[in-house]
């Protein structure tokens, strides 16, 4: 599901002073990619790293990231994979080896929910290009057969997958930011940064501390249409790091003869989510897995998510719809970690 379906991340970075001393401040990097935006802060102080080389490597990443797992470019390898309509086993890189493994996971911990396969339906009801419709029961109806995470078989050992049903097509949108997000704390970190916040598009990644020796903080917006109210904000207070991420039902959506449908798609129906879970929060030590997580617990629904966050042990902050006014869930973990 394209990235668009994440919600923005205000994030607050407060100078402390002290006396007259000038204080400190990260280095920022920003720039446009995955049809979004990238926003890097750095501390960079005593490291014989300059901006111009983190900037390069961050370039070449998310350029290297995009061809491999775009699902909005024909030229992609994803784009390759969909377009081969076979059974056999296809040899792919390690890291779709690795994001469809992962997948699998999520989908199976999410009675199906999480769904890499969704892709045709997707595009059926319009939001890939945003060309939004309601399709008819009949066109939902021929293309359900051809959706399930049931239908792709990985081989992380030899790098390949094996689709079951010729005609799946596979859309890693719903888990590619966060691993980008990932590879590129990984790349700082080899250049010997240990405090930075890696963002993109509102999935978040942060370690240590800012500058000034502070918390990094993160304001989740609220999830109302039309507004950046923020709902709460989160002191990181985990050095080894942590990802944020939310994924939530309003900022993608249509509206039809009065009614709402959003962008997050049950792949047993076919169809738009109807319950009031509207977003959801996931701090996690992989930005890969929390970004995966925070789109399959936005489609189970408030209950099934709380459900599962608690057996699973994951931080997370669930903000729903209760007799019309936002209500909030926090699990053990996340609240542990406040």
């Amino acid at each position: 599901m394209p990235k668009t379906i994440k919600l923005s991340l205000l994030f607050f970075i407060v100078a402390l002073l002290f006396g007259c001393q000038k204080p400190k401040k990260e280095t920022e990097l920003t720039g446009d990619t995955q049809g979004t935006t990238y926003h890097i802060k750095l501390v960079l102080d005593g490291l014989p790293v300059t901006a111009q080389q983190a900037q390069t490597i961050i370039s070449k990443t998310l350029a290297d990231i995009d061809l491999k797992l775009s699902n909005y470019r024909d030229d992609s390898e994803i784009a390759h994979v969909n377009a081969v309509e076979t059974t056999d086993w296809q040899p792919v890189s390690a890291e779709i080896a690795q994001l469809v493994s992962i997948s699998h996971s999520v989908y199976q911990k999410s009675n199906g929910c999480y769904d890499l396969t969704v892709k045709p339906l997707f595009d059926l009801w319009g939001f890939t290009k945003h060309e939004n419709r309601v399709p008819s029961p009949a066109e939902i109806a021929a293309l359900l057969p051809h959706i399930g995470m049931s239908l792709l078989e990985v081989d992380t050992k030899n790098n390949r997958i094996r689709k079951k049903d010729p005609k799946l097509k596979i859309d890693l949108s719903s888990i590619a930011q966060g691993y980008s997000v990932e590879v590129l704390a990984k790349k700082m970190e080899a250049l010997g940064i240990q405090n930075y916040m890696v963002e993109i598009g509102g999935e978040m990644m942060v370690k240590g501390r800012k500058a000034d020796g502070g918390d990094w903080r993160v304001g989740i917006v609220a999830p109302t249409p039309l507004t950046m109210d923020v709902q709460k904000i989160i002191d990181i207070k985990q050095q080894a790091g942590s990802a944020v991420m939310t994924a939530g039902t309003y900022r993608n959506f249509f509206e039809e003869k009065g009614h709402s449908y959003s962008h997050i798609l049950n792949p047993k129906t076919g169809s738009p989510v109807t319950h009031h879970l509207l977003s959801v929060t996931v701090m996690h030590e992989s930005p890969t897995w929390a970004d995966a997580w925070d789109t399959a617990l936005l489609c189970v629904g408030e209950q099934e998510a709380a459900r599962i966050a608690e057996a699973e042990k994951l931080k997370v902050l669930l903000v729903y719809n209760k007799a019309g006014k936002l209500t909030e869930y926090m699990s053990k973990a996340f609240t542990a970690a406040q």
